[in-house]
């Protein structure tokens, strides 16, 4: 191809993205504004400027990978491009202008935040899902429509083409944007994510705000020693050159296994995607998994099967390999068969080896006596994985990839990223769901043991309806997934009292008490909760705390066990007492309120847009690489359509009888890099794109028959 027929295509495709009416941005309208210096902004203040509107919520795994990739297009693009965030919150606490305030601090946002919480920009500009990003060209006018996370490169190829454009227009003007810094503030400990008791007596924080390890004495305030410059980063090496990028959590290795690593504590290093081992004798710091590219985001040919779980087109071509201590057999193994595709039903169990595999937003880890592993809180593709230090193989134990509550058998069971993670007597992994608001259980047993069983232990589905328990033929790894706490992605409260009525409100922590019970940082709402299994009743341990992101028991050995809470937002570690008479609370509990579209009842076409990039096409080679995942809340408002299939076009049917309900749409498309009009190189980098929609819903005569949204498509 000539170059300039390339620059022609590449003209034509980026073209492709924009769409034939030109449609006026709606103004910005919320309370107020963060990061302009007390200027209140709108669009005439804009113009003459590209301008991104991304519309997130702090509580978002995905808002946060999108904050990243976004970082560098603001730095390259800084003289005419103006991100501007707009928070529209999913939980109560979100809509608290304090709590707001210091997401932005915390997430280290250089742009300007518009403050929504009555969504009425969100409405303004049909937004479903978080994230979506809106592109605005300097006149003022609406040119792309995108959801989800994985788009930073086709908004690259789309600002050039706006600079080209608007700048033979005369229309574009290049200078300073509107974004004022706040003044900064020094502290010991900035948002720490989690602590742990060391052997000393001292105790391991995760300084997450400053981007390192810190060891303080048993009196929470002197500082022993500091792992890592502080400095945002990824460099292995020794204490005072080693950068982490937002780390969330750690585990300590038994002395054995730390015999045989040379490093003492595995670091979930999040933002870097990575798990560091940290020896707490030297300080040295070493990346022990994780390639640093996040998982998903370089995803190869994706199919899916009947249940929703994805196979390969490469498929089976080669088996795993074996056990073993070098990366080489996994480095061969996934020339065969790449392993970096969630949900993957081939790749439920072992991915490769150490740096060879493709992590996402690891959260928090813990140590596994019983599978003798680390176990990882993957909260990028709402999974559950483990880690072998000595062998450094990293597998999936539990989780579909898929958002959402989901009980069953640990392949098909559906998370929403999971953050905090404890082992009961039993070797059982307690998980702290955080999207669902729910206190999740893996049972662990052996392949065709109790553990295997497959019957749905709450009887709730991926919405928290009434389920049929396993379906035919469903694959099972020796983990149970059971639900104690929790209903569903938009159900969450402040509610003590029997679990299946009781809810909490985004927890990040847990811990297993003295007594079996199971204490809960229940983040979003201030405060420690209780859940007794004996009992399966709900307390309230604590209160009037601030975002308490975990909970450890310490024990005193002169006085009975505490709970050690780890405080993000005061900045600081707290010991509080265990009650002998725990609180009972009921504020209620409550729905993420957004407003319902309405639909007409009966027959509803759905379709999904997605244009790849510039630079990447469909990967077709083996048959439509799109796929629509679609069912309902409750389960009887969706009469036809529901399931699995390929395709992001869909007839659905809308019971007449169920006034209201929500919708939960997945769309998945699989884009390799290629030439237009040229087939797919063989060893083409693969691109996995996938966005959640949960839409709540009201039938109404007369209302549109046709649902339309954007995965990477026109407004």
């Amino acid at each position: 191809m000539t170059p300039q027929s390339a620059e022609s295509a590449n003209a034509s495709a980026a073209a492709g993205l924009r769409t034939a009416h030109r449609v006026r941005a709606s103004e910005l309208a919320g309370r107020g504004w963060l990061n302009t210096g007390g200027a209140q902004l709108d669009l005439a203040a804009l113009r003459g400027k590209i301008v991104l509107l991304d519309f997130w919520t702090f509580c978002c795994i995905n808002c946060l990978h999108v904050l990243d990739e976004l970082r560098p297009l603001e730095e390259k693009y800084r003289d005419v491009l103006v991100t501007v965030g707009v928070h529209s919150p999913k939980f109560e606490h979100e809509a608290d202008p304090v709590a707001l305030e210091a997401a932005v601090e915390r997430y280290e946002i250089h742009h300007p935040v518009l403050d929504d919480p009555e969504l009425l920009t969100w409405q303004a500009y049909t937004a479903r899902a978080w994230p979506t990003l809106v592109v605005v060209d300097p006149e003022g006018y609406i040119v792309a429509h995108l959801s989800g996370e994985g788009h930073s490169a086709g908004l690259g190829v789309l600002v050039e083409e706006l600079i080209a454009e608007h700048e033979a227009k005369g229309t574009l003007h290049r200078g300073d944007g509107p974004y004022v810094a706040p003044e900064p503030v020094s502290r010991t400990l900035r948002f720490p994510g989690q602590a742990v008791p060391l052997e000393s007596g001292d105790y391991l924080v995760v300084d997450t705000g400053h981007h390192r390890l810190v060891q303080l004495r048993p009196d929470l305030e002197t500082v022993q020693r500091i792992i890592g410059s502080g400095t945002k980063g990824y460099v292995d090496g020794a204490a005072e050159a080693a950068q982490f990028n937002e780390p969330q959590g750690v585990a300590i290795l038994p002395a054995d296994i730390a015999w045989q690593t040379g490093y003492d504590a595995i670091v979930a290093d999040t933002v870097n995607h990575r798990l560091r081992g940290v020896s707490l004798s030297s300080g040295h710091v070493e990346t022990v998994a994780g390639n640093g590219i996040q998982r998903l985001l370089d995803a190869g040919p994706a199919r899916v099967d009947g249940d929703g779980a994805g196979v390969w087109a490469a498929e089976k071509a080669a088996p795993h390999a074996g056990t073993g201590t070098n990366d080489g057999a996994a480095l061969a193994s996934s020339a065969a068969h790449a392993a970096d595709y969630a949900g993957d039903a081939v790749d439920i169990g072992l991915l490769g080896h150490g740096t060879r595999v493709s992590l996402s937003s690891p959260w928090d880890v813990v140590w596994s006596e019983k599978l003798r592993k680390a176990v990882v809180a993957m909260a990028g593709t709402h999974q559950i994985f483990t880690f072998d230090p000595v062998s450094r193989e990293v597998a999936i134990l539990a989780g579909s990839g898929l958002e959402g509550l989901l009980d069953g058998p640990g392949p098909e069971a559906w998370f929403a990223q999971p953050s905090g993670l404890a082992i009961d007597a039993d070797g059982n992994v307690w998980v702290a769901d955080s999207e669902t608001s729910a206190l999740r259980k893996l049972v662990l047993g052996e392949p065709g043991g109790p553990g295997a069983s497959a019957q749905n232990a709450t009887g709730r589905d991926a919405a928290g309806q009434a389920a049929n328990g396993q379906r035919p033929g469903a694959r099972s790894n020796g983990v149970r997934v059971e639900t104690a706490v929790g209903k569903g992605l938009f159900d969450f409260g402040f509610r003590d009292g029997a679990a299946a009525e009781a809810r909490l409100q985004h927890p990040l922590g847990v811990a297993v008490l003295p007594d079996g019970s199971v204490a809960v940082a229940d983040t979003y709402n201030g405060a420690v909760r209780r859940y007794d299994p004996a009992t399966q009743a709900v307390s309230t341990l604590a209160r009037d705390l601030a975002e308490p992101s975990d909970v450890v028991v310490v024990r005193p050995e002169d006085g009975e066990p505490l709970l050690l809470v780890t405080e993000s937002n005061r900045h600081e570690l707290s010991l509080v007492p265990v009650p002998k008479d725990a609180q009972q609370v009921d504020e209620g509990a409550s729905q993420t309120q957004r407003p319902a579209s309405p639909l007409a009842p009966g027959a509803l076409e759905l379709t999904v847009r997605f244009k790849a990039p510039t630079g990447q096409k469909l990967d077709n080679r083996w048959g439509d690489p799109t796929q629509l995942k679609i069912s309902s809340t409750p389960p009887e408002f969706l009469s036809l359509g529901g399931g699995t299939s390929q395709g992001l076009t869909r007839t659905l049917a809308l019971n007449p009888e169920v006034a209201e309900g929500v919708l939960h749409i997945t769309a998945r498309a699989a884009a390799c890099d290629g030439a237009p009009g040229e087939e797919i190189p063989d060893h083409a980098a693969c691109h996995l794109y996938q966005q959640d929609w949960g839409i709540p819903v009201v039938l109404r005569e007369g209302a549109d028959a046709e649902l339309v949204l954007d995965l990477r498509g026109m407004n």
